[in-house]
């Protein structure tokens, strides 16, 4: 005989409801906190590191759809986070674990979940889900949960239809901290590195630390003024969430640094800003590429490497020999250094007459593999080349 609901039991079992922009809705259950949140609808093919993905600035303002269906089993511990709180705005998955099971874990996903106001839904088609996001693109959605599930549709389409959409948001200001700090290096320090944040993950000061760089972690409002009065070795560009057409002042920034020659390094949204400061365009992908198990080119090497992503645009480069950049000769030649080899996409750019490069994806693999780390050794024979 089952034992007797608890009050929490009964919280726990409460009605939840998706609807995405374009009509299609799901009926499940409430996970994490209770309330409406909207977002654009977006998924991770990543089977393990939830805790890393749900704490990634980079998803800002989206609702993460989890493809893997058992999401939780590990718990939540106080380690793995990338960042000071949790970014995405809704959290979408299939079955969530009964009770966490792992050495590490403090508490429950969803306490830390409910404890962080991030709303949820569980106990949904996630394969149909995302079959759906792959076909139509990524797209507005809402979760309303708790009360809220008894609102009607229409006034939840309404409500989703109101929400801005991902392109022309800009969100990286959003995202960065507000005070500058310092990461120190470990060991003997070799290098200074000015870190512009625009939702930079904690993994990734912490591999540059392991090489001997001491990184100045700056705001994204940083001013050229402020990277050179630290004297740096290189300059680094963060990932982060938003449409990198929406960043001029951070373009415009960059050019500087380009200019007075400083080695430069920049991953995923830096990538992007990267290519706009070089004068190529932005577009925003279909779906994106989110996940710890995309397969990209090292045009270079040739070498191909299973890599972490969470990124919504692309770079618009031609593929192949190296081309003039098209803001101008004193940046010299540009080639695509990295492609997807599920579809082609721009995964990074290789300055060929000044000292920056960059990559569409996340070598500090918090989660995932560490095909990529070798990046931040390419970075470090850049400055030591500069020198």
């Amino acid at each position: 005989m089952n034992p007797a609901l608890t009050q929490e039991d009964s919280l726990s079992a409460e009605a939840a409801v998706l609807v995405l922009e374009d009509g299609r809705w799901f009926r499940g259950t409430a996970y994490g906190a209770r309330g409406v949140v909207v977002g654009e609808a977006v998924f991770s093919t990543g089977m393990t590191g939830y805790q890393e993905t749900l704490t990634d600035p980079s998803y800002h303002r989206q609702v993460v759809v989890m493809t893997t269906p058992h999401v939780g089993n590990t718990g939540w511990n106080d380690e793995d986070e990338e960042s000071d709180q949790i970014w995405v705005a809704g959290y979408v998955v299939r079955d969530p674990a009964p009770r966490p099971s792992n050495w590490r874990s403090r508490r429950p996903l969803e306490e830390e979940l409910t404890a962080q106001g991030v709303v949820g839904i569980s106990g949904i088609d996630t394969r149909a889900l995302t079959r759906h996001l792959r076909e139509q693109g990524a797209m507005r959605v809402g979760i309303f949960s708790g009360d809220a599930a008894a609102v009607s549709l229409p006034d939840m389409m309404t409500t989703v239809l109101d929400a801005p959409l991902m392109a022309g948001s800009e969100l990286a200001p959003e995202v960065s901290t507000r005070e500058p700090y310092v990461v120190a290096a470990d060991g003997e320090r070799r290098f200074v590195v000015a870190a512009v944040d625009l939702g930079i993950k904690g993994m990734t000061p912490q591999l540059m630390a392991r090489r001997g760089i001491e990184v100045h972690v700056l705001p994204a409002t940083a001013t050229f003024a402020d990277i050179t009065a630290l004297g740096p070795d290189g300059v680094f560009f963060s990932n982060g969430p938003g449409d990198p057409a929406t960043a001029d002042r951070e373009v415009a920034l960059l050019r500087e640094v380009l200019a007075a020659r400083i080695p430069f390094f920049g991953i995923c949204f830096g990538n992007q800003l990267l290519g706009r400061a070089l004068g190529f365009g932005t577009y925003k992908l279909r779906y994106g590429h989110r996940g710890i198990n995309q397969p990209v080119q090292d045009l270079t090497t040739g070498k191909v490497e299973v890599t972490a992503h969470n990124h919504g645009f692309a770079v618009d480069a031609p593929l192949g020999e190296p081309v003039p950049a098209p803001a101008g000769a004193a940046y010299g030649r540009v080639r695509v250094s990295h492609i997807n080899l599920n579809d082609d996409v721009v995964e990074g750019l290789e300055c060929l007459d000044i000292p920056a490069f960059s990559v569409q994806y996340h070598p500090e693999a918090a989660a995932g593999p560490h095909d990529a780390a070798y990046l931040f050794d390419r970075f470090v024979t850049l400055m030591e080349g500069n020198r």
